[in-house]
């Protein structure tokens, strides 16, 4: 398997699996941002896991701003922001290594 196929179905899994998740919670919260932040930092575990997803979230943001020779990120802020870093990390980097080739 290839680096670029391998961030693939990274960007799959990593849409495929919160999607999911953020399913269920709306099917048995409904679609209340209240409710779902509370859930974030509802303990220690998940409060610890939501920062540091946020950290990891702006150094990303950071990093995609800083390339000159990367893919615009807009797109990827948007998937970060609704899905996750699951989806837009690997499909950023799916993105910059189709465009490495074409170089």
């Amino acid at each position: 398997m290839t680096l670029k196929t391998a961030y693939m179905v990274m960007a799959i899994v990593g849409a495929a699996l919160p999607v999911y998740f953020f399913v269920g919670f709306a099917v048995s919260e409904g679609f209340d941002l209240i409710a779902f932040a509370q859930a974030l930092f509802s303990n220690g575990a998940s409060a610890g896991f939501a920062t540091d997803l946020f950290i990891s979230s702006f150094v990303f943001w950071l990093f995609m701003f800083s390339r000159k020779d990367g893919p615009r990120p807009w797109l990827y802020i948007v998937l970060n922001l609704t899905v996750g870093l699951s989806l837009a990390l690997p499909l950023y980097f799916w993105v910059s290594e189709a465009q490495n080739r074409a170089n």
